[in-house]
């Protein structure tokens, strides 16, 4: 008998997840199993996704093999009818210790090969909280789930559900225990970071649990935010980057997009100035700032003209990490409804400017490093980050999870050296 394999693919919510489900598994005895933990948030990750799938089975025959994450969740029946695929199970269901239970009973009953309820109706608090995962260096504290926006590109809110947010309460109580552990860094992590607390009595923001954190936990030495919506910054936020030197210096926005017209047919809630000005007034408050992003290119409607003010915006808003998806069309969004007027090369080639862009911005940020003092959490012997997030390599091996202060002599293509 075996312990379970699991496979992650996708973000860094799903990896918490996995760490979450593997405990449950345990938990129930589950033997002889592998289990897939999807992501849907594009039509090429779903196919990975089966791609996957059918290279496990060849390289476990007699596993039984569970498909779980969010393109479980919006194409439960594509997974199900695989002929590699013994059971389904929704997003959930997977952070339910019952359903593990089930999984290992010696036969799952046709009715019970998909178990994947409706994700809308779910309300209660996000997720299986655990005491941090994957390295020593930094833990990651999931406070959020779901979304309640509907961008008309996203298929995450089909996959996630409406957003539901961890009190305050049960968050600082975990963080306190990863502190205790010996972890220095801690990292928010959500689906919708900046909508936290609208769910909760009286409808806390994010910028108040962040406080609240760097408060009542004092030796926490670095607290980290995973992406945010930047008009959904609140006062308590801005007051936090400013002010607290424990709250790291590099936040990840999703912007989607350069372009008015756009913007607002991908329903985004904010402008392109509206990004600017964000960008600008942090700055203005911590000099040392940096920004990464999520850009798309090739929205259906996206003109020559669009496009360029997407690539502008990236030296506009001077973005250093760059996140760049060629647009996915997802059936069940309504942006799938759009007539699609961006020719799949053009889309290819806009795809790689935005990252030749990112890349520039790279260098330039890297080579700005030279000669300055960082802290630097170390990942592994030889390699940490800084507060920006800035990959640091050593020759001489460091203490892993230490937070280790050093000059900085040079770069590579994209690293500092120390």
């Amino acid at each position: 008998m075996n312990a379970p394999k699991f496979t992650t693919l996708g973000c860094r919510l799903n990896a918490y997840e996995t760490e979450a489900m593997k405990e449950l598994s345990q938990q129930a005895g589950l033997q002889d199993a592998v289990i897939v933990n999807t992501c849907a948030v594009t039509a090429e990750a779903v196919r990975k996704a089966r791609q996957e799938i059918r290279k496990l089975r060849r390289e476990n025959p007699d596993a039984r093999l569970i498909v779980t994450g969010c393109a479980a969740q919006t194409e439960p029946q594509t997974f199900s009818q695989m002929n590699e695929v013994d059971a389904v199970i929704g997003n959930t269901e997977k952070m339910q210790p019952e359903t593990w239970k089930g999984m290992t009973a010696d036969f799952i009953g046709e009715t019970e090969a998909v178990q994947v309820d409706d994700i809308m109706s779910v309300t209660e608090t996000a997720g299986h909280l655990i005491d941090g995962f994957g390295t020593r260096s930094r833990a990651y504290v999931q406070v959020q789930n779901g979304c309640d926006h509907r961008c008309t590109f996203c298929i995450i809110p089909y996959g996630r559900g409406n957003s539901r947010s961890v009190p305050a309460g049960v968050v600082v109580d975990q963080i306190k225990r990863l502190v205790d552990r010996g972890y220095n860094e801690v990292v928010l992590t959500g689906v919708d970071l900046t909508s936290w607390g609208a769910d909760l009595p009286a409808q806390p923001k994010l910028g108040d649990l962040v406080m609240r954190i760097l408060k009542l936990v004092p030796d926490l030495p670095r607290l980290r935010i995973s992406s945010i919506d930047s008009i959904e910054v609140d006062d308590n936020l801005m007051q936090a980057i400013a002010t607290e030197p424990r709250l790291m210096p590099h936040l990840h926005l999703s912007l989607q997009h350069g372009d008015d017209l756009i913007l607002k047919r991908m329903k985004r809630r904010h402008l392109r100035d509206d990004a600017i000005r964000f960008t600008e007034e942090a700055r203005k408050l911590r000099p040392e700032m940096t920004f990464g992003a999520d850009i798309i290119a090739g929205f259906p409607t996206e003109s020559g003209a669009h496009f360029e003010n997407s690539l502008k915006l990236i030296t506009e808003c001077d973005l250093t990490w760059l996140h760049v998806f060629p647009y996915s069309k997802r059936e069940v969004t309504p942006a799938a409804r759009i007539p699609q007027q961006v020719n799949g090369n053009v889309i290819k080639d806009r795809a790689a400017r935005l990252r030749a862009a990112g890349g520039a911005q790279v260098t330039k940020h890297l080579q700005a490093q030279i000669g300055k003092t960082h802290h630097i959490l170390m990942e592994n012997p030889h390699m940490g980050r800084t507060e920006q997030f800035s990959e640091v390599t050593f020759d001489a091996p460091q203490t892993e999870g230490q937070i280790v202060t050093a000059k900085i002599s040079g770069t590579t293509a994209t690293q500092l050296k120390a």
